[in-house]
């Protein structure tokens, strides 16, 4: 039995998210995110403006008059959640945390594949896999992925991005979108071989699946508030150090040690030709989901 207040707030997340899958995303979705291949579906009469090359000669030359074949896409899709649910994911400074977040982000990702007749799966991981859904569709199977993703009890509280789309590939051998959502904190901390294994992980990955890279981050690991000595301890390691946000030339080098790592991060991302959504606990999401969509729209109708 799911206590109440579990089901009260998946379905709160479920409210606000309906309303932006109905009036824009589902379509989005579905323009952007190419199907497997293309189906036959029918013969039918040569009409001015149709495609020459899409003739059937057989049928044309026994019906006397030119006769096309036609084609749909096939729709059918697997939209595969990979959720980063590490130690930094319950970090929010305001009213949202980064965990929290990225349950609502999936959830708007999710209603729209089921919208599209899609299915959607969940990989769970830390520095090893947590949870795997397999992919499914319907209302019900959404709703059970948005709660594990908010109220998953984790065993570990590292992060290994690597194991992640390994097992990502074992589990789904057919061509799926493969939406990473993390903080990404992992390459600001780890040694640069580690940091080319994510790059070739990500690369391999990319090039079996349609990866979509989704960072979360908080505006307090992007700069320090004004508040004198913090003592700070890393959800992932136990780490503690002690920082003077007070001192002006201390939080500028952090913000900019930050905007650089963003940086690093970006280049990454562009190298193993991954499209990302960047997004802040404190600022809402619809715009920049928004402008994603569009973007890849305009590169496939040019494409």
């Amino acid at each position: 039995m799911i206590p109440r207040e579990i089901l009260k707030k998946i379905r709160q997340i479920e409210i606000r998210t309906n309303r932006l899958v109905s009036e824009t995303l589902a379509g989005q979705y579905h323009s952007v995110f190419k199907g497997q291949g293309m189906n036959f579906e029918e013969v039918r009469e040569y009409q001015p403006g149709d495609e020459v090359r899409s003739i059937d000669w057989n049928v044309t030359a026994r019906m006397n008059h030119p006769f096309i074949k036609k084609f749909v896409e096939e729709r059918e899709l697997t939209l595969m959640l990979v959720v980063d649910v590490s130690g930094s994911g319950l970090f929010g400074s305001g009213e949202q945390s980064k965990r929290e977040l990225a349950a609502e982000i999936a959830s708007v990702l999710a209603f729209s594949a089921i919208r599209n007749n899609d299915k959607v799966g969940l990989i769970l991981f830390t520095d090893e896999v947590e949870k795997f859904i397999p992919p499914r569709k319907g209302r019900r199977h959404v709703l059970r992925v948005i709660r594990e993703i908010l109220f998953h009890e984790p065993k570990r509280r590292g992060t290994d991005l690597n194991h992640a789309l390994e097992f990502l590939t074992r589990v789904t051998p057919h061509r799926a979108i493969a939406v990473v959502v993390s903080d990404f904190l992992i390459e600001n901390t780890t040694s640069k071989a580690n940091s080319r294994t994510s790059h070739t992980a990500l690369r391999q990955a990319n090039r079996r699946h349609d990866v979509v890279a989704v960072r979360i981050t908080d505006r307090f690991e992007l700069e320090l508030p004004p508040l004198g000595r913090l003592v700070l301890e890393d959800a992932e390691t136990g780490e503690v150090v002690e920082v003077n946000a007070g001192n002006a030339r201390h939080r500028a080098a952090f913000a900019k040690q930050q905007t650089r790592s963003q940086a690093d991060l970006a280049r990454l991302f562009r190298s193993a030709r991954i499209d990302a959504i960047q997004l802040r606990t404190d600022q809402p999401y619809a715009a920049a989901l928004g402008r994603f969509f569009e973007t890849r729209e305009k590169r496939r109708r040019h494409g």
